[in-house]
């Protein structure tokens, strides 16, 4: 009897020992299952600061200005100046390490004395461009073959044309302005302006030809928002934005922004902010430029177009 009872509570301390090491092993189980389902600890965005600055395409100017005046305010301790002097300037500066970023009009590879392979090509925009009259010229189309003529000084006088009894004032840019360099390839076929007032600033060019009898000069898509000045249809195609991204249109170039070697930093911060969805589908088409994802056509550095 005595056995028995000593066997009994000898299995009874045994069925407790086992529940006790399971009920342990139970709450380790849900100890790791608990750290496993812990949400994980979120990395604080880093605080973007410092300065940039940017030189380059009168044209871009309009456009990147917005975006930069957008992208500090999102960004209060970041300092961003955005300056003109065109795309020679910008591809020159950019280059020898003056600016972070510099914005052409052209591709590096067409500027003589430009290290195109030392730089960083980041397309950010399309931009069309056409001929700009003063209003009282009454000209509204041209053909090719007569806008060659104008700006070449072959014709003088805008009654030549059906127009007003004006004399053609030519407006031109200087030779480091990436406008003239797609103006003169595009739309005179390579052809060299004869002479006439030259001026960089794309708003002095559009006050001059605005203020001028007989006045022509050209201009980016962006500055055509009043009835100043009057944009030009070539061959009887309108330049729209439509036309442009058809390949119908022909005067249309590539907005660079170039960087020496690949951008870290606050520069890649703002370039990848120039490619968000808010920007190119709301800024660019507030600023008059057309998306590069909207295209229909693409060129290249040689101006060779194809359809995509």
């Amino acid at each position: 009897m005595k056995s028995l009872k000593k066997f009994s509570l000898f299995a009874l301390l045994a069925a407790l020992m086992v529940f006790a090491a399971a009920c342990g092993g139970g709450a380790s189980k849900d100890d790791t299952n608990g750290s496993d389902n812990a949400e994980p600890k979120t990395e604080e965005k880093e605080e973007l600061s410092g300065s940039l600055v940017i030189s380059g395409s009168s044209a871009m100017q309009p456009l990147v200005a917005a975006a930069a005046e957008e992208f500090m305010a999102e960004n209060p301790k970041v300092d961003i100046q955005v300056n003109a002097g065109g795309s020679g300037t910008g591809l020159s500066q950019v280059a020898e390490g003056s600016v972070q970023i510099g914005n052409s009009d052209v591709f590096a590879e067409e500027k003589e004395g430009i290290p195109a392979d030392e730089l960083v090509d980041h397309k950010v925009a399309v931009v069309g461009m056409t001929a700009a009259v003063n209003p009282k010229a009454g000209i509204k189309d041209i053909s090719q073959e007569d806008l060659i003529k104008v700006f070449t000084g072959k014709i003088t006088n805008w009654k030549e044309l059906g127009g007003a009894d004006q004399k053609i004032v030519l407006v031109n840019r200087p030779d480091s302005s990436g406008t003239r360099a797609v103006f003169n390839k595009f739309a005179l076929d390579g052809a060299t302006p004869a002479e006439g007032i030259t001026e960089d600033s794309s708003n002095t060019v559009k006050k001059i030809i605005s203020e001028t009898d007989g006045a022509v000069g050209y201009l980016a898509f962006s500055y055509f928002t009043d009835d100043t000045v009057t944009p030009l249809s070539i061959d009887g195609v309108e330049a729209t934005d439509e036309n442009v991204q058809t390949g119908k249109f022909p005067v249309w170039a590539y907005e660079h922004s170039y960087t020496k070697g690949e951008p870290d930093g606050l520069a890649k911060a703002f370039l990848d902010y120039l490619m968000t969805d808010d920007i190119q589908n709301n800024l660019l088409k507030e600023q008059g430029y057309l998306p590069v994802t909207k295209m229909k056509v693409e060129r290249d550095a040689e101006g060779n177009q194809k359809d995509i």
